[in-house]
């Protein structure tokens, strides 16, 4: 018995559902590409300028490192060779001394014939003792002549040195009528940035930073007005220092205090806050030491005391 054959009404075309599949497909495609295009592009808001120079900067303190690694190993050769020197001379006394003992006259020799023989021998070892020295300091100078070389192969180009820093102002700005101090924080060192025409430079050990006189002149300077600010720039190893220096500002003169990171050891540039930089005078001199008295003059007839042996 043949089947009855379905009516045309029932079949379902798939067709429209198959082109929407292919258009969302082909949009969720498009969405990656774009974003993966956008994502490699992505520079944090830099320029290619930057960037560049970022590398080089990066480059080059690798190669500073690099090159205080071979200045390091040179040292270690020179005190090396030095130390040979020494051997080689106090050798040769030596050697001169046994020439001497030898060359005596014909009684000595016959009654110290023995000691001569020994001393003959010991004198051949030493003669070998100093060819293998002076071979090996043949070799010390060829090394440290290559590492010489390699010094002033990786020599950084005035041209190429590190950018200086761009201090900027952060937040809204300040009032016009603020007066700011800069000191500088890093490598257990405070240094005042020009508060009276040039820069200066103490030990940030709490000690120092309590009896120092120019610094303890400059906090009581700035003091003196209220609307003064003293900004540390802190170097990335200069923590410790701000702790001791705005610790001193704040608690004993009462001063107001910021901070500001700097990243990267180039040479500070603090134009952008040139209008509001403010100026003290400089510390008084150091008073000098009044000279010692002159010891009194002995009696009349007193001998001369003895020079020491």
């Amino acid at each position: 018995m043949a089947k009855r054959r379905h009516a045309a009404k029932d079949e379902i075309l798939l067709v429209p559902f198959l082109d929407i599949l292919c258009s969302l497909i082909g949009v969720l495609i498009l969405i990656i590409v774009v974003l993966c295009v956008s994502q490699t592009q992505q520079t944090e808001g830099r320029t290619p300028e930057d960037v560049q120079m970022a590398q080089d900067a990066k480059r080059m303190r690798q190669e500073i490192v690099e090159r205080k690694a071979q200045d390091v190993i040179l040292k270690e050769k020179l005190a090396s060779l030095d130390q040979l020197k020494k051997q080689i001379d106090e050798k040769e006394q030596r050697f001169i001394k046994l020439r001497k003992l030898i060359n005596t006259s014909k009684d000595l020799q016959e009654e110290n014939l023995k000691i001569s023989q020994k001393m003959q021998k010991e004198l051949d070892d030493l003669m070998l003792e100093i060819e293998g020295m002076k071979q090996q300091q043949a070799e010390s100078k060829k090394e440290i002549a290559a590492l010489m070389a390699e010094l002033k192969k990786r020599e950084v180009s005035p041209d190429k040195k590190v950018p200086p820093v761009i201090v900027q102002p952060s937040g809204s700005g300040m009032p016009a009528d603020t007066e700011v101090y800069f000191v500088e924080a890093g490598s257990g060192a405070l240094k005042i940035l020009g508060a009276w025409g040039e820069d200066y430079r103490l030990s940030a050990t709490a000690s120092v930073v309590v009896a120092d006189a120019a610094y303890n002149h400059f906090l009581t300077e700035v003091a003196k007005n209220p609307k003064s600010l003293v900004l540390f720039l802190i170097r990335d190893d200069g923590q410790a220092a701000f702790n001791n220096g705005a610790g001193r500002a704040e608690n004993d003169y009462k001063l107001r205090v910021g901070k500001l990171p700097i990243p990267g050891r180039g040479v500070l540039d603090l134009a952008l806050f040139s209008k509001y930089r403010g100026t003290i005078p400089p510390p008084p001199a150091a008073v000098p030491a009044p000279p010692a008295p002159a010891p009194p003059a002995p009696p009349a007839g007193t001998p001369p005391p003895k020079k020491a042996a």
